[in-house]
């Protein structure tokens, strides 16, 4: 009897905390942004159904000219992260209208603490666009407890292109 109470004991007092993610999956997910890229955008996302990976960008790192190796940009200080859970579906209107919606809210919002962000830009055979290649790497997540999420698979952020 006293190995059975011990048993439900240890059973009922185990608690994983409040991790609610556990894996990040954007692998499927394209690139998005607002109107048309220039050298001057900073706000990309990907979208997967209720769930958004926004990329703020430093200002000028993407240029109209052939890198020379890659471009890096650190979060959280000159690039944010941030992921977001939504209460229903999202779409790229609610990034892009002039009026934030009022649906669908954000459940939850965890910003990245530490990454990099590296850009590689080609120039292609039409000779006037650029190929910007973003991927990230390093990136840490943690929850409002101070979990990790873990499997993060967002190393390739996507690639946007911009004209002369």
């Amino acid at each position: 009897r006293i190995i059975l109470f011990a048993f439900l004991g240890l059973f009922f007092s185990c608690d994983d905390g409040d991790l609610q993610i556990e894996t990040l999956n954007f692998d499927d997910s394209a690139i998005d942004f607002c109107g048309t890229v220039t050298i001057d955008s900073q706000v990309f996302f990907k979208i997967n159904g209720d769930e958004a990976l926004i990329l703020n960008l430093e200002a000028g790192i993407l240029r109209n000219e052939v890198s020379n190796g890659n471009i890096e940009s650190t979060i959280p200080g000159t690039s944010q992260i941030t992921y977001r859970i939504f209460s229903a579906n999202v779409s790229n209107s609610y990034f892009c209208g002039n009026i934030p919606p009022t649906t669908p809210t954000v459940f939850d919002e965890i910003p990245a603490t530490s990454g990099i962000v590296t850009v590689n830009t080609i120039l292609l055979e039409d000779e006037v666009t650029y190929q910007h290649t973003i991927q990230l790497s390093d990136i840490t997540l943690l929850n409002d407890d101070g979990s990790r999420i873990t499997n993060l698979s967002i190393e390739d952020f996507g690639v946007v292109t911009t004209n002369q």
